[in-house]
């Protein structure tokens, strides 16, 4: 032990990068944390380095919008209005016909 802490086992990743290129990586984690990570990857039929690509390749990805829960009539209206060119000039039109 250092200090107080435990000893770590050591895992080795293999992280695959642009191309063909393979970059090694090693972690040292818990060995319940390694034995659960193992459990996981063969019940989701992927390696362990396929996992850890995952978990990185979403570090990068834009964080999903927190939308709030729409009602069962405005989730009906979304996509109405796709393909149509419509801009400012037509809502204030349909707003004016609206209340004359």
């Amino acid at each position: 032990m250092l200090g107080n802490q435990p000893r770590l086992p050591y895992i080795c990743v293999i992280l695959y990068t642009a191309g063909s290129m393979q970059t090694k990586l090693t972690l040292r984690l818990e060995d319940r944390l390694i034995r659960r990570a193992k459990a996981y990857a063969h019940r989701s039929g992927k390696s362990l380095s396929e996992l850890v690509a995952d978990l990185f390749a979403r570090l990068h990805a834009p964080a999903p919008e927190q939308a709030e829960p729409q009602s069962p009539a405005v989730r009906s209206l979304a996509g109405a209005l796709e393909g149509k060119h419509l801009d400012r000039e037509d809502y204030r039109a349909h707003l004016t016909n609206k209340h004359h």
